[in-house]
């Protein structure tokens, strides 16, 4: 069973990378053949006007996927820009997608009701989830792992197949079917959404001295002033990440004395941070130890055998249409 996804080189990994995405690839790569990529032109969908360094961003994201755990010997680590049939494919399915599929993406809907994104509303953004089904069918993907609100992309996807298929009275494309991941969400340490802009987010090359900093700045239960006020720790923003990087048992051990009163926020945001620091000193260290040139061998290795696989799609769709 063959898995594919994909992730935008737009910067540095955070934490809630980690607990929504990597967690799960981590366990996948255990149970599939797992194609994960880097989606440099997704991300020119919406930042096409950032000047980012896409090569550069690309070779540290592979990089962070390492650090973390991915395996580039379980793992297919590829580079979508480099497999050009995936642009290939994508230019014919837009050929027979009405546009109409497309704005009633909810994605897109959502996106035209702010103003950054209104202002340029560029063919790309509009198109992206034509790329993504070039880049699940042109593997034969078996599955691919979303959040429940990721559904009508993936089912996109698969009318865009059924489409194809009924136009040219073949069958030779899969259809993905949705691996339902719960996926958790951690909000930014000020309890808005996790966003480098908003500098709130702790990222998984950070020091310790950096993570006690955010973590000390964290937003905690307002009504609480004195250290012996009883708390109400599920308005915490600091016991959520407890909940996620802390051990149960001390989870339980800090609710309790937060409404108790017997815990200050000093001490549970050390505790905290200390935490986050044992999941995040061994991927930084690891990163640290990786030099560019290993992650261009990795990169290179996979791009050859994703264009191996996407070439040989690539020449039955040929052969049907021309």
């Amino acid at each position: 069973m063959r898995v594919v996804s994909g992730m935008r080189p737009t910067g540095k990994l955070h934490l809630g990378h980690y607990i929504g995405v990597i967690k799960n690839w981590l366990e996948l790569q255990k149970k599939y053949d797992c194609f994960y990529f880097v989606a440099d032109w997704h991300a020119l969908s919406t930042k096409y006007d950032e000047g980012l360094d896409l090569k550069e961003l690309s070779i540290e994201l592979v990089k962070e996927w390492i650090a973390c755990g991915i395996d580039p010997e379980k793992s297919t680590l590829f580079v979508q820009s480099s497999v050009k049939e995936h642009a290939e494919l994508y230019l014919i399915f837009n050929m027979i997608t009405p546009v109409s599929w497309l704005e009633r993406n909810p994605t897109y809907k959502d996106a035209m009701q702010q103003p950054e994104y209104k202002k340029k509303n560029n063919a790309g953004f509009l198109t992206y989830p034509v790329l993504q089904t070039a880049d699940i069918v042109i593997y034969d993907a078996d599955l691919v792992p979303i959040g429940e609100d990721q559904k009508p992309h993936l089912e996109l996807a698969r009318e865009i197949v059924r489409h194809f298929h009924f136009i040219y009275k073949t069958e030779i494309f899969k259809e993905p079917k949705e691996l339902l991941t719960e996926v958790a969400r951690l909000p930014g340490l000020d309890g808005r959404k996790m966003s480098k802009s908003f500098n709130n987010a702790i990222y998984l090359d950070s020091t310790d001295e950096e993570i006690w900093q955010k973590v000390r700045a964290a937003k905690t239960d307002p009504a609480r002033i004195k250290k012996t006020d009883p708390g109400h720790p599920e308005v915490c923003i600091v016991f959520d990440y407890h909940k996620a990087f802390s051990p149960a048992e001390e989870v339980k051990e800090i609710e309790e004395a937060c409404k108790a009163g017997s815990i200050g926020c000093v001490e549970c945001k050390k505790r905290c941070a200390a935490n986050i620091s044992k999941i995040i000193t061994p991927i930084r260290e690891k990163k640290n130890s990786l030099k560019n040139d290993e992650i261009l061998d990795i990169i290179n290795k996979s791009n050859k055998k994703a264009k191996e696989i996407a070439s040989k799609k690539m020449e039955e769709v040929n052969k049907i249409i021309f």
